[in-house]
């Protein structure tokens, strides 16, 4: 007797042998972001250049997690316990004898700086063209002619990691500090090469020009740090040298430290020189500004006060010069940073304030 069951329909050999290839997966948990994970594969401080802003603290976050925290405000504890360390410092300021000995030969300090602390002990700043942009393009194999002057350049800590990257051959980078040792510490580095790098001393508020360098022939000024070393009294001076130097439309790539940031919080007795002033233990001086003073700074609409002035210039003078618009703020921002003591519980905030600043 016949089956009445109908036979099933034959596959076609391309589906049979598709389905012979296929697997079965377990499913794998999905990996956080690389700025969340704890796998030091996907550590950021590995990174060339280190990427600055991607650790957002939420509201369910365990904040010792985590050895920092990006673009975090400081909380309410903190603010207030920084008032009242500001009072304490303002009640115990530096002496009249040791406020000249500090202010009339800062040279020294830096000189003494330098020799205590050899250029290992500083940290190259390879983050410094995820931050600044141009300098990607000015050192790309077709940017051409292009003229970087660095003030303030230390041990060169800038100007050696934009070199080891440069693939411009008509690229020179005029390396420049306050600081004699500073600029011995350069000239002997074995990447020193006259060929790309010219390393001098120069006062950023003194009268002259760097070395070599004329009005109008620098495209690119980085001050990194170094602005904050200079008296109040000495801005004006410096900015007018800076704006002297660069070319129409140069630009100028600024970042240095913020009010509340820890290390002013900490100061002790007989450090506050000046309000946000302060000298440091190895008697160099350091200044913490605020956002909207670093504009008007810049901008030119920050004028001396009559005290303030020093050496021929007068106020007047420099009213005069202020009232001529001298650059334009490209960006501006505060970057603020908790670091935490996972072990100690602590938490400490750090404070930077970050800018790209044009020549008008």
């Amino acid at each position: 007797m016949a089956s009445t069951e109908a036979a099933a329909p034959a596959l076609p050999d391309e589906l049979v042998t598709k389905a012979a290839t296929l697997t079965v997966q377990e499913a794998t948990e999905a990996q956080p972001p690389p700025h969340r994970n704890h796998d030091p594969q996907y550590n950021m401080k590995r990174t060339d250049p280190f990427q600055f802003g991607s650790r957002y603290l939420q509201e369910d976050d365990d904040v010792f997690e985590f050895n920092a925290w990006d673009h975090v405000e400081t909380d309410d504890a903190y603010k207030e316990y920084a008032e009242q360390q500001y009072v304490k410092q303002r009640e115990s300021p530096v002496s009249d004898f040791d406020k000249y000995r500090f202010n009339s030969d800062p040279a020294k300090w830096w000189n003494l700086f330098y020799k205590n602390n050899t250029a290992n002990f500083f940290k190259n700043r390879k983050w410094l063209q995820q931050e600044f942009p141009i300098l990607s393009k000015v050192t790309a194999e077709d940017a051409g002619p292009v003229t970087i002057l660095e003030v303030g350049a230390g041990a060169g800590n800038t100007a050696f990691p934009i070199l080891a990257n440069n693939k411009n051959p008509k690229l020179k980078v005029h390396a420049c500090d306050f600081s004699k040792k500073a600029v011995e510490v350069m000239r002997s580095h074995e990447a020193y090469n006259t060929d790309f790098m010219q390393a001098d001393v120069w006062d950023a508020a003194g009268d002259d020009l760097p070395p070599g360098l004329d009005e109008n022939s620098v495209d690119v000024v980085l001050m990194i740090f170094i602005f904050s070393a200079l008296s109040p009294k000495q801005w004006e001076r410096a900015v007018q040298n800076i704006y002297r130097v660069l070319k129409p439309g140069g630009e100028l790539c600024f970042r240095d430290y913020g009010r509340g940031d820890l290390a002013q919080v900490r100061f002790k007795k007989g450090r506050y020189l000046e309000e946000n002033f302060y000298i440091r233990g190895d008697g160099t001086r350091v200044y913490f500004f605020e956002k909207d003073e670093l504009a008007q700074i810049w901008s030119g609409a920050r004028v001396a006060s009559e005290d303030e002035t020093e050496g021929d210039e007068t106020k007047d003078s420099i009213e005069a010069q202020a009232k001529q618009p001298l650059f334009e703020t490209e960006e501006l921002g505060v970057d603020r940073r908790m670091l935490v003591n996972r072990a100690r519980k602590l938490k400490m905030y750090r404070c930077w304030i970050q800018g790209r600043f044009r020549k008008k």
